[in-house]
């Protein structure tokens, strides 16, 4: 099969396209998928970069979104299933190839009514977005912010949030975002590289306290952001895009009494993820949002399709596999 090959954990320039990788062959349990749309995440850049825990068998294939047939005579022609979430991409070979071994206890069918380039995309970053939203116990009244709002965990989180009815701000670079945003859900979005962001959405939100923030970037902006936070607020930290935060004083946690805590969907189990997920197709089968898309790139072009993530996409950047 075709696959792209990670030699050496020292960045995306390692990766090589192999025609000839070995077909994956499945244990009891298991399924092969033959993969047709993969979803790019910055955790697969992270991982090529040793910056993530996981420490695979090399050579290695990232990739840890993919739809796809079932190669199997028992599954229904033509049914197009989902990877929820499990090892793909991180301690096992993922779907940046043609095929790929999934448990089947983390296949799910692609919702009906969803595009199989809707869903490609959906599971990992709507299962980040629903637990950075609900592991603090009752959902907030006051506002959520999202910082990194145009990415896939960002578009999802506004989704999310707006499904549970909170109002929502979005921080994302540039004014080009703006419209598309407000039109995702957002009732306001500023710039963060705004010298004055904090004070725009605290003037904006009048007494609406900020009670939850999805965290996506980190770096110099996340003292502003806790700024921003209301009393009893609490961050869920998601990814760290912008790197550090430097010199970052825990003494702005104190007498609003802040809270932080990190996202990790990869603690879910079947059982909690498929409910989840249900939970998720619902609420965005309520509202009519659909997870978006913001570029499709031929199998071949892996590396450009890393550089468009890189830019900041709006929504997902997906990969072709049978292009």
């Amino acid at each position: 099969m075709k696959a792209w090959l990670l030699d050496r954990q020292e960045g995306l320039g390692a990766l090589r396209m192999e025609a000839n990788a070995t077909d994956p062959v499945a244990k009891s349990g298991e399924v092969i998928l033959q993969v047709r749309y993969a979803a790019l995440n910055p955790a697969d850049r992270y991982l090529a970069e040793k910056q993530y825990p996981a420490r695979p068998a090399l050579p290695h294939v990232l990739g840890r979104d993919g739809v796809g047939i079932i190669a199997s005579e028992s599954s229904p022609p033509g049914a197009q299933f989902a990877i929820l979430r499990g090892d793909v991409g991180v301690e096992s070979w993922g779907t940046f190839a043609e095929k790929v071994v999934v448990s089947s206890e983390y296949l799910v069918p692609v919702p009906k009514g969803w595009s199989d380039q809707a869903a490609v995309g959906a599971p990992l970053v709507y299962l980040t977005a629903y637990q950075a939203i609900t592991q603090w116990g009752p959902l907030p009244k006051g506002a959520v912010l999202v910082t990194g709002a145009s990415g896939g965990v960002g578009v999802a989180s506004i989704h999310l949030a707006r499904a549970f009815g909170m109002p929502v701000v979005g921080l994302s670079r540039g004014g080009a975002k703006k419209a598309a945003l407000l039109e995702q859900g957002a009732a306001f979005v500023a710039d963060p590289q705004s010298p004055n962001w904090h004070r725009e959405v605290k003037e904006f939100l009048g007494d609406t306290p900020v009670e939850l923030c999805v965290e996506n970037i980190g770096g110099e902006n996340f003292s502003r952001v806790v700024d921003v936070m209301g009393y009893n607020g609490k961050i869920s930290v998601v990814g760290r895009l912008a790197g550090p935060v430097p010199n970052f004083n825990t003494a702005s946690l104190l007498f609003r009494r802040l809270r932080m805590g990190g996202v990790a969907v990869g603690t879910y189990g079947a059982a909690e993820a498929r409910k989840s997920w249900d939970h998720i197709v619902r609420l965005l089968n309520n509202t009519g949002a659909r997870p978006l898309v913001d570029s499709v790139f031929p199998f071949a072009q892996l590396p450009k399709a890393f550089a468009r993530l890189a830019e900041g996409p709006l929504g997902k950047v997906l990969l072709d596999i049978r292009t």
